[in-house]
């Protein structure tokens, strides 16, 4: 996989798996232009502070991107956040913020780059494995998840032939580097937590031409995790009320 003078265009990658997104396309020779809120904690090639639920501001990037390198390569939509969901009071303007955010900000991102890609160009969206299964009180970031995977592969049979569009449910990803229990790793089936790198590997793989027969696919990166049936007092699971 060759990326060296590729230009790279990531999300949310000021920090988590959007950090290390953006060192590993620069260590790969990358050009990275980088859109986030945070400031710091990312050093790439082009940074703009900015709020993606905001057009204005959607704009003004994709114009700063294309007068400094004139082209795009990949577009990695990475950022999407949670504000929790029905049983916690998650307003209308809660909701609708999310929802700009993880969906409706990749849309327009594509939409505007679309004229800028290069040949062999590539959309990777980074969806969850929360896409298709929840916990409680999760609607607003569930619902963000669910739209980019449906928008991913509307927006590969649209770009047919111009632009391959995939998109990535990750399961559990630390991002904190921290220590867990036995138990958290072994529930995996393959008896580890994600890392980012895990995450990187696969958006570095959907990026390039060792994947250009995949398009309008969403592949899951979670161990194993949404595959494992679970049965009331089985392998130590134990069924409460929460």
């Amino acid at each position: 996989m060759n990326f060296k003078d590729k230009v790279v265009v990531i999300t949310g990658g000021a920090g988590g798996i959007g950090k290390r997104m953006t060192e590993e396309f620069m260590a790969a020779g990358s050009k990275v232009a980088v859109i986030d809120l945070a400031a710091d904690g990312v050093n790439p090639d082009f940074f703009y502070q900015g709020d993606i639920a905001d057009e204005a501001v959607l704009t003004r990037f994709v114009s700063a991107v294309i007068n400094k390198y004139g082209k795009i390569d990949y577009l990695i939509n990475n950022a999407c956040l949670s504000r929790k969901g029905i049983l916690s009071g998650c307003s209308f303007d809660d909701f609708n913020y999310v929802l700009r955010v993880g969906v409706t900000a990749p849309y327009i991102l594509t939409k505007l780059f679309l004229d800028y890609f290069k040949e062999k160009g590539a959309v990777v969206n980074i969806s969850s494995s929360r896409a298709f299964m929840s916990q409680a009180d999760t609607e607003s970031y569930t619902a963000a998840k669910g739209g980019i995977s449906a928008l991913t592969h509307a927006l590969a049979v649209s770009l047919a032939g111009r632009v391959r569009v995939n998109s990535i449910a990750p399961g559990w990803i630390d991002t904190t580097e921290s220590k867990w229990s036995e138990e958290d790793e072994k529930q995996h089936p393959v008896k580890r937590i994600g890392n980012p790198l895990d995450i990187v590997k696969t958006v570095m793989f959907l990026c390039s031409e060792d994947s250009g027969f995949i398009d309008g696919e969403n592949i899951t990166v979670d161990g194993g995790m949404t595959k494992l049936m679970i049965y009331h007092n089985e392998n130590g699971w134990k069924y409460e009320e929460f």
